[in-house]
């Protein structure tokens, strides 16, 4: 299966750079217009802008990500994902066994909405669904780990800081015994 994928890009390859060899010996030949350009990079007040509208998504995501309305039992993704943890945003798409199929993490938040949380689900490609995706990610830190084996092999996937899921009133460390 991999040769013949790797085949198949392969060939996809060279029909791609035929037709740009093409179109750039037609476009030299017609003497195309001066005052085409390679897009330019990002100036540093562009980026900014950019990280802003990325951080608007994050922060969206993690209120819903913590909000128990999502469901109809009062269960927020938090609950079982604490600062996006065990989400493995960089493994999607994937067999996921809940799903029975190859799925993406949209259609897995999707799938806790609706099981867990016994909510409605959310248009995949609408803003709250990009929002959460946007949250889960940055939460991640690029941690490599097996597929399905992130406990096993001690990876900490989620970031070190972050407020998570507020603890329970009167609980102070989650982890003491």
């Amino acid at each position: 299966m991999e040769d013949y994928v790797m085949k198949k890009h392969k060939s996809m390859y060279a029909i791609g750079a035929s037709v740009t060899g093409l179109s750039l010996a037609g476009f030299l030949l017609l003497g195309g217009p001066a005052d085409v350009q390679a897009k330019k990079p990002v100036s540093p007040a562009q980026a900014e802008q950019e990280r802003q509208e990325l951080m608007k998504a994050v922060l969206t995501g993690d209120a819903l990500w913590h909000d128990g309305s999502l469901g109809t039992n009062g269960l927020a993704c938090g609950n079982c994902h604490p600062d996006g943890s065990a989400t493995n945003p960089h493994t999607w798409p994937k067999f996921q066994t809940n799903l029975g199929k190859v799925g993406t993490l949209r259609e897995m938040i999707n799938w806790c909405i609706m099981v867990p949380l016994e909510g409605k689900a959310l248009p995949t490609e609408g803003d709250k669904m990009i929002a959460m995706e946007a949250y889960a990610t940055f939460m991640h830190d690029g941690v490599a780990i097996a597929l399905g084996k992130d406990e096993q092999h001690g990876a900490n996937p989620v970031k070190g800081s972050g407020a998570g899921y507020p603890l329970p009133e009167g609980v102070t460390d989650m982890d003491a015994p």
